[in-house]
């Protein structure tokens, strides 16, 4: 079977995740700077199968898109030509970072670590890989 891929899309960086072949388990990938994330796509898709990209969907509280979306549907639309076979998905991903931070504290990792910016975006791509899977799995999206 096929892995999931997610990305935490940002304006500087951006957090990737994956599955494991049986779309299991989410794990932390890497993060890569948003400049060079096609380039890193490429060459991680030559190498991997991947059945599905899955994009977080930056919404407010209000349910509005929020401001990054400007950024991440030309992302996601480059994706799409350039990966026609690979499905690209949206997936809400309010609170990732917040829960990130949460998991970093349960995890025990001292402050310094915790402001490791590209660690809180691997790991909120990987939150919201898991959130996705799980979801996936309990019903109908």
């Amino acid at each position: 079977m096929a892995r999931l891929l997610s990305i935490d899309y940002g304006k500087k960086r951006t957090g990737i995740a994956v599955s494991d072949p049986l779309q299991l388990i989410a794990n932390g990938l890497t993060t890569v700077e948003t400049s060079r994330l096609l380039e890193f796509l490429a060459d991680y898709l030559q190498r991997e199968e991947v059945a599905c990209i899955i994009v977080g969907l930056p919404k407010q509280m209000n349910n509005q898109p929020s401001e990054n979306m400007k950024r991440i549907e030309p992302f996601v639309n480059r994706l799409k030509k350039l990966y026609p076979r690979i499905p690209v998905e949206y997936y809400d991903e309010r609170f990732t970072s917040k829960m990130a931070h949460q998991t970093m504290i349960d995890a025990g990792l001292k402050k310094k670590d915790r402001q490791n910016k590209e660690l809180v975006d691997e790991i909120s791509a990987t939150i919201l890989l898991q959130g996705y899977m799980e979801n996936r799995r309990s019903g109908p999206m």
